[in-house]
């Protein structure tokens, strides 16, 4: 239901902060009698999954298999997947599948009136199902309208979480840290509201808004990885940021995804010439990983000076195109591409963070009571490069996951301390928002240009040069204003960009989604880049990796 006219501070049984599909799942798989707050920072829908247009990658078929996807799986992730992860996420699928089919998901059907399976790059079989090519509009507008209906779901849209709230933080004793709600910032009325449960979620996305050319919508700046460092939580692999290789290079789109689908329909990626150049890089040519993709087109943009290279599906019958890439084709006419006939001007762009907030097989992070869900976390799912749709698959399993472990662990005396209101008699009203503005550019400018597809040790120190001033620019004009949605955002990105950039220069390899001239040779050992918040408690992690 929605938000009624409610005191600014709220008691829940569980937080929940997004609405994408690692959110809604959680909330829809908790039981009725649970009272549940789902805080978005924009409308419902504006989420990662609502842009999605691939898939969910399941093995559905008589001719895959669990093992075939778990090994394509732990191929594209450069053999960094955590194991029990990829195998509890991929044995997850058809549940996943029928949770999506019974809260009325319609995803495509084949001739017999059976599930639709496409191929998309790494997979060695068809796994993927999917809404013709706007999959994630299908799963995200069910998701919604669910929720909505449901009478023990709050819903909060246009706030914007601030900080978790911990009882280490109240108490600062040295006992065991626990999660009991968080500040948001009611954005329409601009006042900071306090959320208070013994169960806290965070499904807030990425962090690939820290890049200056993004296929990800604007809510995604990190909030979720950047609160849980702060409140103690450890953050994994930072360092593999996925660049997917097919944003459309228009004047008139702006980080516009052109689905992987079509190149495992058999789009070819050519240059101004004409030449299928893919043959040269990889022996799967356009189905090789994103990151091989994305590196081969990006060197081939250096190399010939050129702002973007060309895909190409006119070689496939018109009718096959239309019904395969309805929204595609019917978007791109409109800006003057018949994909029927014309090839589609493309270039790599920030995609997907595969790093994040460390969690065992139930969401749990370090901190009791603190969850993190979709790209949000770190589970050990993807390793150094995410498979093609696996990335929605993980949303639903470990969505699962976590209400089955909330749910066991829920009593009715859990009790949440006092918490005092947020003191706002401190700050001032900012007098110059072009501050903000000017280091926000500065920031996805510094990272695009020094932390992106290739990489140099020096690149990444002078990166990191530029985010510590800007940090400490940032802190200070947090300390001493009232919070905006901007400044928030800001505050978020500035310390993942850090991370990102500080486990960059941890890792002396390349592999998957990182690559480095200085160390351009894979390292004998694998291992994950954990970043430990100087506030990490002394007790026995509740992660289990």
């Amino acid at each position: 239901m929605d938000m009624p006219n409610l005191n600014t501070t709220h008691h829940f049984d569980v937080i929940i902060v997004g609405s994408g599909g690692a959110g809604l799942s959680l909330a829809l798989s908790l039981p009725d009698h649970f009272n549940i707050a789902v805080l978005a920072k924009s409308e419902l829908t504006d989420t990662s999954t609502f842009y999605a247009q691939g898939g969910v990658a399941a093995v559905l078929d008589e001719t895959d298999s669990i093992q075939q996807h778990i090994d394509d799986t732990m191929i594209a992730g450069a053999y960094l997947c955590e194991t029990a992860a990829v195998r509890q996420t991929v044995e997850g699928g058809k549940a996943s599948v029928d949770f999506l089919l019974e809260h009325g998901v319609q995803f495509t059907l084949d001739e017999d009136e059976q599930l639709h399976l496409t191929r998309e790059g790494g997979h060695s079989q068809r796994r993927i199902i999917h809404a013709a090519d706007a999959t994630g509009r299908a799963i995200s507008t069910t998701l919604v309208e669910q929720a909505r209906e449901k009478s023990n779901i709050v819903i909060f849209e246009n706030f914007i979480a601030i900080d978790l709230i911990t009882t280490r933080k109240l108490n600062s004793g040295n006992q065991p840290n626990r999660a009991v709600g968080l500040y948001a910032l009611d954005e329409k009325n601009e006042g900071v509201h306090t959320f208070l449960a013994p169960f806290t979620a965070l499904a807030c996305g990425g962090a690939m808004k820290a890049y200056l050319y993004t296929s990800n919508p604007d809510i995604a700046t990190g909030d979720g990885i950047a609160m849980a460092y702060r409140a103690g939580c450890r953050v994994a692999n930072m360092e593999f940021n996925q660049f997917h290789p097919t944003c459309l290079y228009h004047p008139k789109a702006r980080s516009f995804l052109i689905t992987e689908a079509m190149r495992g329909e058999g789009a070819y990626l050519r240059l101004p010439d004409g030449e299928r150049f893919m043959l040269r890089f990889d022996e799967r040519a356009e189905l090789a990983p994103r990151d091989i993709v994305a590196r081969a087109i990006d060197y081939e943009i250096k190399r010939l000076g050129i702002r973007h290279v060309w895909l190409d599906i006119s070689h496939k019958p018109a009718e096959f195109v239309k019904e395969h890439f309805p929204t595609l084709y019917a978007h791109l006419l409109g800006l003057g591409i018949d994909i029927t006939r014309d090839m589609i001007p493309v270039v790599p762009a920030a995609h997907y963070t595969c790093g994040g907030v460390m969690v065992n097989e139930n969401s749990q992070t370090d901190i009791e009571g603190l969850y993190a869900i979709g790209e949000t976390s770190y589970t050990g799912l993807h390793g150094a490069n995410r498979m093609a749709s696996n990335s929605l698959l993980e949303c639903f399993v470990y969505g699962l996951s976590a209400a089955r472990d909330i749910e066991a662990k829920f009593r009715p005396c859990l009790k949440v301390p006092d918490v005092p209101a947020w003191d706002a008699t401190q700050v001032a009203n900012p007098d110059e928002d072009v501050v903000i503005l000017q280091n926000w550019d500065e920031l996805r400018s510094t990272m695009w240009n020094y932390v992106g597809i290739v990489r140099t040790t020096k690149r990444l120190e002078r990166a990191l040069h530029r985010i510590e001033m800007l940090k400490r620019e940032i802190t200070e004009y947090y300390r001493d204003y009232h919070v905006s949605k901007n400044l928030i955002e800001l505050r978020n990105l500035v310390l993942v960009s850090e991370m990102i950039v500080r486990c960059a220069m941890q890792r002396k390899e390349s592999r998957g989604l990182h690559y480095t001239l200085d160390y351009p040779e894979l390292s004998p050992e694998l291992r994950k880049t954990v970043l430990i918040p100087p506030n990490f408690g002394v007790e026995q992690p509740l992660v289990n990796h």
